[in-house]
């Protein structure tokens, strides 16, 4: 949603370092059996053609943990102050390099478990590989958390109703979806979507070419810990 999620590690380069409170253990019960965990950061790691970042990016940060047992199966246990912004954007990536022309399919299956409590979207993050286009998909969202842009209107795609949202960080343009009810499992059929913007809207050009799928949790507040995790996801296109 703003100019610093750009690539998101990328970030590790960029940003200075910042104070993000004392490290903490994971804390969450199917951590302590993960085949990867890590507090760090800009922590990353390749699990089943996914790539897991714990992307800690945010001013006024608190402690955060990433565990996965596989690229499709993670969490994150996340202690932020209760304070506005984003503080981090963990998420497991998939890369897609392929046109919209030329992209038959594009879809993704989500099955999470998240707080009742905090401040937060659950969202899949979708750039362009110039990183002009970001089209962000919110499935669910708490707290004091909104979109970038303003309203564009409602409409039917890829199995849900969204609320469309566009704007520009600075940096790129934001396409941004909220599901108008909150979902935590589903499916989403994302080529529709991208062909909405494209070629109904003209937002952005055909040929553009879809880098890389994220999907994780951009987090503003999780005061006194929270667990996010992901039971399941896959992304797959052709």
């Amino acid at each position: 949603m703003v100019n610093s999620r750009i690539g998101k590690i990328t970030m590790a380069v960029l940003a200075p370092a910042m104070a993000l409170g004392a490290t903490v253990g994971l804390a969450s019960a199917p951590a302590s059996a993960a085949v990867w965990n890590s507090c760090d950061q800009w922590a990353g790691t390749n699990l089943n053609g996914y790539t897991l970042y714990n992307n800690i990016w945010g001013s006024g940060a608190g402690g955060q943990c990433i565990w996965a047992n596989s690229g499709t199966g993670w969490g994150v246990w996340a202690d932020h102050p209760n304070t506005g912004g984003i503080k981090s954007y963990p998420n497991s990536t998939k890369t897609i390099n392929k046109t919209i022309d030329s992209l038959g399919w594009l879809a993704s299956d989500y099955n999470v478990s998240v707080p009742s409590t905090g401040a937060y979207n659950t969202s899949y993050d979708i750039w362009d590989n110039d990183h002009q286009y970001e089209i962000m998909l919110w499935v669910n969202y708490n707290g004091a958390v909104g979109p970038i842009g303003a309203y564009e209107g409602n409409v039917t795609l890829g199995g849900h109703n969204w609320n469309v949202y566009k704007g520009t960080n600075g940096s790129n343009q934001v396409f941004s979806f909220l599901r108008t009810s909150d979902s935590n499992s589903g499916n989403v059929d994302i080529k529709p979507i991208l062909n909405w913007i494209a070629y109904a809207k003209g937002w952005m050009p055909g040929n553009e070419v879809i880098g890389d799928v994220q999907f994780g949790y951009e987090i503003t507040s999780s005061s006194g810990g929270l667990n996010f995790n992901t039971n399941n996801l896959t992304v797959s296109g052709g």
